[in-house]
């Protein structure tokens, strides 16, 4: 039970949303009560040691968030982090995301060769991008805010979008298979 609860835990760390308890059965092969049982011990692990991290979840689905003890400490780094430029990488993301979008993060990742997580996490503070469910999947595109900022009216204004959105080595690059 302790390698599921460390394989549970390193899943809902990285997810950017709450994942339910079908997706991380299947994720790790095993049955969804099994699921169900380590997650509620891992909360318990959270409550009793009084940590910086506790696992919520609401209905099948469940996520990582920060204590609200740490509320204050948390609210102003994330003040820090959105109120300063956007760093290059953020920029290349939102770039991506204007001209390909919608976008999942799985074709963002591979676009950029890193994971995007973080970045798209930081954006959806900002305001910038927003997201929408398809078929289990999360996509993204610029926000209305983001095109208000630029000054245009939608994405296909955007200088040389119908060449950009349509570029075939993007799509060549989204069709093969991962190294």
């Amino acid at each position: 039970m302790d390698k599921l609860k460390s394989q549970l835990e390193s899943l809902l760390f990285i997810a950017a949303k709450p994942l339910t308890v079908k997706q991380l059965a299947e994720w790790l092969e095993v049955k969804p009560d099994q699921v169900e049982t380590a997650c509620q011990e891992l909360a318990d692990d959270y409550k009793s040691r009084e940590r910086g991290m506790q696992l919520t979840h609401s209905g099948d689905k469940y996520q990582l968030v920060s204590s609200p003890d740490n509320a204050e400490a948390v609210r102003k780094f994330i003040q820090e982090e959105t109120g300063g430029e956007l760093s290059r990488p953020s920029l290349e993301a939102l770039t991506i995301i204007a001209y390909r979008g919608p976008v999942a993060k799985f074709e963002l990742d591979r676009i950029r060769g890193v994971n995007c997580g973080l970045i798209l996490r930081n954006l959806l503070i900002r305001g910038l991008i927003e997201t929408k469910e398809e078929r289990g999947e999360t996509y993204y595109n610029v926000s209305l805010d983001f095109l208000r900022f630029l000054g245009v009216g939608n994405v296909g204004e955007l200088p040389n979008y119908e060449k950009l959105h349509a570029e075939q080595t993007i799509n060549q690059v989204l069709e093969e298979e991962p190294v």
